[in-house]
């Protein structure tokens, strides 16, 4: 069976490049695509892994490198990269990679997912809402995009997966999605997973991973792409 493949690109954005992690089914496609938003710690193994994931599933996925280079794996220095980062410059950034990515020959042309883990994951909803090329998205315990109006934009429907015991996304911050998502018509399931903690998806963090939990969000996210892409 012929293998994945991986690469570093580059795309335009905002005056300047930014760059991506690429992972490609064999083939010449095309395939449905989605874009893979890291976490604080930066576009590191784990979320490379994730893409790779994607590939050998048959998806084109793009992991967007919104740190430009910098990673970590120090939770004091994740929270300082996160809150230097310019959240509408990183918005744009996702933008500009999506419209890179639906222009690619081995990519279908009727739209694509958006997917991403805590920062990445609200990151992820706010994607959705700020370009119409996004046509499902499936965030992990991500914060809601602001203003929350801007969900009346989504042009998909939305995976929103979150862990039972999470102060980042809280039960305040579900609440707020489905209140915002029912308001505005737009289809949305909520899924909490018991006995879990936030970043339980990380299997490179045992401290919080749960595995079951994991791989069940795992072929939600799968059927939903499948479904919607």
């Amino acid at each position: 069976m012929a293998e994945i493949t991986t690469d570093m690109l580059d795309y335009a954005t905002n005056g300047s490049n930014a760059s991506g992690f690429l992972a490609r089914p064999p083939g010449e496609g095309p395939f449905p695509a989605v874009v893979v938003i890291q976490e604080w710690w930066g576009l590191n193994a784990h979320i490379k892994d994730i893409a790779g994931r994607f590939a050998k599933e048959g998806f084109v996925a793009f992991a967007p490198d919104l740190y430009h280079g910098e990673v970590t794996s120090e939770p004091d220095e994740a929270q300082k990269l996160m809150m230097q980062t310019d959240m509408p410059r990183a918005s744009q950034e996702l933008v500009k990679a999506t419209e890179y990515l639906s222009q690619k020959p081995y990519v279908i042309a009727g739209g694509i997912g958006s997917t991403g883990f805590c920062m990445g994951g609200g990151l992820a909803l706010t994607l959705a809402t700020d370009t119409p090329l996004i046509k499902a998205a499936a965030p992990f315990y991500g914060v809601n995009p602001q203003p929350i109006d801007k969900l009346q934009n989504l042009q998909g429907p939305v995976l929103a997966i979150y862990a039972e015991h999470d102060d980042w996304a809280s039960a305040a911050v579900r609440e707020a999605l489905q209140s915002a998502m029912e308001r505005f018509g737009k289809q949305l399931e909520v899924q909490v997973y018991p006995g879990t903690e936030h970043a339980f998806f990380n299997d490179t963090r045992r401290e919080v991973y749960r595995e079951a939990a994991a791989n069940d969000a795992w072929k939600r996210v799968l059927a939903l792409f499948r479904a919607e892409l």
